[in-house]
């Protein structure tokens, strides 16, 4: 069984409500429909309900499979402005939550925010940027966290890692050069995500071009300064480093290489890439050499899981990133 399809089982045993404010694209109806008749997802769709009924109808699907919340609905709005205006951390007043709640995104992430979904989903008629930022003003920032990342999970064929086939790897899409503060949040929501979601215990490695002072420069010293932070910030996470790639994945090259005594090197699960043009670049060599799949980029850094997707994202890739991202939000309440 393939990670995905033990992901996609993990998923059945407790659906998670997954909100789509992009209700009326056809490639989003379609992906939310297989996921949720086939159990994976209970699927909200957020927008105008003839609209949106007239599309399940002409489209040939079950409409019982599906949830639909009508933004038009003004008991319903008043009822989730007074919830979230309840909130504790919130940060809009009653008048300007009702002028972002006219957006459909928002309104979505309004929802979440108050537990009437587990998460959103969005990003083909959306751009990240519109995600990013409602997600930073609705939903909010995790507690300790400074900036908002990605992680993405690769299944890469005749690797043989501490997970077998599997490597996490981040951020190769979102933090484009993050200072020392912002690559330990990047490791530590990694590693949360990674638990959430495999029921992993992270083991994670922030890499450079040095192994434990092997080179000199800035570039190694932002990454072993967000080593510093992040075992400060979260003793309870094995994140350890600066590490070359191969001191992080192969147990023969650590024990060369790494003269002290690390529960990561040679057996990391989870890489951190120092910078972006890294990140992006490893991506592709992993995927043009190593012909892996690689699932993501899964967001973080949220308080709650919002997911952002390639606008030319095939359905199949859609349903599989919307159900990892209800699998995530399920680990996610149980810690």
């Amino acid at each position: 069984m393939s990670v995905i399809d033990r992901i996609f089982e993990k998923a059945k045993t407790n659906p998670q409500r997954v909100a789509f404010p992009e209700a009326l694209n056809e490639k989003m109806m379609q992906a939310a429909y297989e996921a949720g008749s086939e159990g994976c997802i209970i699927p909200i769709l957020v927008g105008n309900e003839d609209e949106i009924k007239k599309a399940i109808s002409e489209r040939g699907y079950k409409e019982d499979v599906f949830r639909i919340v009508d933004v038009n609905n003004e008991d319903y709005k008043v009822s989730l402005i007074e919830k979230y205006t309840a909130l504790p951390e919130t940060r809009l007043k009653e008048k300007a939550l009702r002028r972002r709640m006219e957006d459909k995104l928002q309104y979505a992430m309004v929802m979440q925010a108050v537990d009437e979904a587990d998460v959103t989903f969005a990003g083909i008629d959306y751009t990240t940027e519109d995600v990013l930022l409602a997600g930073q003003m609705i939903i909010g920032m995790k507690e300790g966290l400074a900036t908002i990342s990605s992680i993405g999970l690769c299944d890469i064929p005749g690797y043989e890692g501490s997970e077998g086939s599997l490597l996490a790897i981040g951020d190769s899409a979102v933090c484009t050069n993050p200072n020392s503060e912002q690559l330990a949040s990047i490791a530590i929501a990694a590693c949360d995500t990674v638990k959430s979601l495999l029921d992993w215990e992270p083991r994670c490695a922030c890499v450079s071009y040095s192994t434990l002072g092997s080179g000199q420069g800035e570039l190694i010293d932002k990454v072993t300064e967000a080593v510093r932070i992040a075992n400060e910030l979260r003793p309870d996470l094995a994140i350890d480093g600066e590490f070359q790639l191969d001191a992080a994945i192969n147990p023969a090259v650590a024990e060369k290489k790494v003269k002290r005594e690390s529960k990561v090197a040679g057996k990391a699960n989870v890489v951190i890439w120092p910078d972006l043009n890294v990140g992006n670049v490893a991506v592709k060599l992993i995927q043009q050499f190593g012909h892996a799949d690689a699932y993501g980029p899964m967001l973080q850094g949220f308080r709650k899981v919002v997911c952002d997707c390639s606008r030319s994202a095939p359905v199949s890739e859609l349903k599989g990133n919307i159900i990892i991202s209800a699998v995530r939000a399920a680990g996610e309440k149980c810690r």
